[in-house]
């Protein structure tokens, strides 16, 4: 393909896809890996922790090429939110991030749950979780921030994990009851946990703060596992998600080849 026609598989038809640039070009240096993004005609990108980022230099590179950021993650595995030992500490990294997501421009982002915490159950860990989120949703409101709470699988990529499966995370965000909490709902993990994707996703839509996917097993692009991903992303459009679907998933091959992927999940009509 020509120059002129790479840049335009990002340009989707019915589905706005953000790059995550952690996992795409992984082997390039951070700011390069944004410019690939753009050079495939990718609207957006995202991205995992911002601690050592050149944000300065993130937000320029964007603004130049013209994309957005869609979200970053702001608390991690570890600490886990899950233990109320580290509320403090949750409470001074989300007010920080919204410091960073002011910056950047950005109105998304993501936190974990925390790794299972010795001597608790998990009904214990779901609490404190519920109790941290509703301590800093005053603080994401006033800096509409919205963050988006993670569910992970326990089956392949984060065993020992406390929150998984769409059940649990739709009800600690009911519960916390804020505009700016809502689930990252990662169609990977909600497969390996729980299937019945489009089921599951028209039982919580409420509750959908973002969209990532990747394909599995292998957790690559569309079109490389079991997931058909054009009936999955149709419901989506269905349900009313107008927002960005991240690729946080890892090319199995060639980059573009991945891209050519993407857009071929997204041939699809209302």
């Amino acid at each position: 393909m020509s120059k002129t026609d790479l840049s335009t598989l990002g340009k989707t038809p019915n589905t706005k896809f953000a790059v995550n640039v952690e996992m795409w070009w992984s082997d390039l240096p951070f700011i390069e890996r944004i410019q690939k993004a753009a050079e495939l005609g990718f609207p957006a990108i995202e991205f995992w922790g911002y601690e050592g980022k050149d944000l300065e230099a993130i937000k320029q590179k964007c603004d130049e090429l013209g994309l957005e950021i869609t979200q970053f993650t702001a608390w991690g595995f570890r600490p886990g939110m899950n233990d109320p030992a580290n509320h403090d500490l949750f409470e001074q990294k989300i007010r920080e991030a919204c410091e960073v997501a002011k910056k950047l421009g950005v109105k998304l982002a993501c936190v974990v749950g925390g790794d299972d915490q010795p001597g608790m159950t998990q009904e214990e860990m779901h609490q404190n979780i519920i109790t941290a989120l509703k301590r800093v949703a005053p603080i994401a409101e006033a800096c509409d921030l919205t963050l988006i709470l993670e569910p992970m699988n326990i089956r392949v990529d984060h065993k020992g994990h406390c929150l998984y499966g769409s059940t649990p995370a739709v009800r600690i965000c009911r519960e916390v009851n804020s505009s700016h909490v809502k689930i990252n709902w990662d169609l990977y993990h909600m497969h390996i946990s729980e299937g019945d994707l489009c089921g599951h996703l028209t039982e919580g839509f409420d509750q959908v703060g973002y969209i990532q996917l990747a394909d599995h097993p292998g957790r690559h692009e569309p079109g490389t596992g079991e997931i058909y991903y054009p009936r999955v992303l149709q419901e989506l459009a269905r349900s009313g998600y107008r927002g960005y679907v991240g690729l946080e998933c890892s090319p199995l091959n060639d980059p573009v080849e991945a891209a050519k992927r993407v857009a071929a999940a997204d041939r699809w009509t209302l």
